[in-house]
Formats: structure tokens, sequence, C-alpha cells
């Protein structure tokens, strides 16, 4: 067997029998998911499910979870600095510095990903043309959302960790980050989203944390589950 077909059958990205907490609560486990290159998988469920949390544990924001996460067969966090180096990830909030115009906000990310393209380019990319020298804490929040997308211009990493990426942008938007998506598939990317949208990228497949989610405390009402005074987000 050739390194290439050996590779090839190694998942980029794996996640074994995991299982995430927040607060001390138990949010899903046994979760086993097996992504390839040109994967793009969102993760469903609802409010609380865990699905920021389970992204945050996938960019080692978190170390509230039990099982393993794999990157090309490495056991995560033995792997972690090689992990770092190949993927990106986008938080629910932007991550904008609005002291600093968008170019500024770039420019470190730019000198660390290696990009080929240039800042401006990347700007105009996302419907910022114009924008570079403008200070963020003049654009909106739909604006400040570009200035982050900029970054998957910027980016060679194989895997992206998207949460909620389509927040605050318009149709024209969410259209050509789904066409951007579906460009680091072609190219042997592996995208892990989160998103309230209803996407149209053939290649997407589903993984509902609802299915995953602990046998709840049956003493609340006795019902099962949450009493009505009873809420939590992850």
């Amino acid at each position: 067997m050739t390194d290439s077909v050996t590779e090839a059958a190694i998942p980029l990205l794996e996640l074994c029998n995991l299982g995430c907490e927040r607060d001390e609560r138990l949010l899903f486990s046994g979760l086993d998911v097996q992504l390839f290159p040109g994967d793009v998988v969102q993760i469903g469920g609802p409010n609380g499910a865990g699905k920021t949390t389970l992204l945050r544990a996938l960019a080692g924001i978190s170390t509230d979870y039990h099982g393993q996460i794999r990157y090309a067969g490495q056991a995560l966090p033995e792997a972690a600095w090689e992990f770092a180096g190949d993927s990106l990830y986008l938080g629910h909030l932007p991550g904008i510095k609005k002291a600093l115009t968008p170019a500024e906000n770039l420019e470190w990310y730019k000198a660390q990903s290696g990009a080929v393209i240039s800042i401006n380019d990347a700007l105009a990319a996302v419907g910022l043309y114009g924008y570079e020298d403008t200070p963020c804490y003049q654009l909106s929040a739909g604006q400040l959302r570009r200035v982050a997308l900029a970054r998957l211009h910027l980016s060679c990493a194989r895997i992206w960790i998207l949460d909620e990426p389509f927040t605050a942008i318009d149709k024209l938007g969410v259209s050509q980050l789904e066409a951007l998506i579906a460009q680091r598939s072609a190219k042997g990317g592996v995208v892990i989203l989160t998103s309230h949208q209803d996407l149209s990228l053939p290649q997407l497949r589903m993984v509902n944390l609802q299915d995953y989610q602990p046998a709840r405390d049956k003493t609340k009402n006795g019902l099962g589950g949450l009493s009505d005074g009873d809420s939590y987000h992850a």
C-alpha cells in the first residue's frame, strides 16, 4: 500500500467517544465522527446542546471534554502544535479590535498564515473594498463579521472550525461564504460549522448533538428534562 493511499484512509479530524461539559454539566457524550479531506459537517441541535462548547474544544480553547480528538491520526493534545498550524477557528463573536482598521486587524493573521493574496484583496472579496483604513468602530455588525470572514480568504489551513459564520451577513454574503466553503472542500479541506441557516452545500452532512445527549434528571417536574424555570446555553 502506498503512502498516499494510507494517508487517504486516515481521517484528517476524528472525534472518538467525545463528551463535553459546561459548568460541570454533561452536555453530550459518545460522539464519534470521522472527517476526511473534502468533508463539510454542520453541527446541529437545540440551544444548550453543546454546539459552541464542542467547537471550542476542537479549537483547543476548552479542555472540558472526555474522549479523544485526533488530528491526522495523532491524538491531541500531543499533536496540538501541528493541529494549530493547520486549523482556523472563527468564534461566534467576530474577534475584531474596534480601535484598529480592518487592514490592521488582519496584518498579524496574514503574517502567520502564509497567505498568497493581499489583505486588500481579502477585504475586497468580502465586500469591504475601500474600507481598509476605516476604524472598525465605525463599521456595522455585518461589516465587522466580514472583516473576520476575510481571514478565510487569507487562510491556508486545511481545517476550518466556524461557529455561526453566517451571522449578521446578507443574502449575497451567505451565497459567497457557501461558495468559499465549497471551494475549501474541493481543495481537500475539512469544514466543521454551526449555523441556523438552511445551507445548500451538496456535500454537507449533519451531526445532531441532540442524538448524543445524556438522560436528564427525571426528578424535575417528574417529566424528565428541564423544568420551566431552567435554562442553559452552550
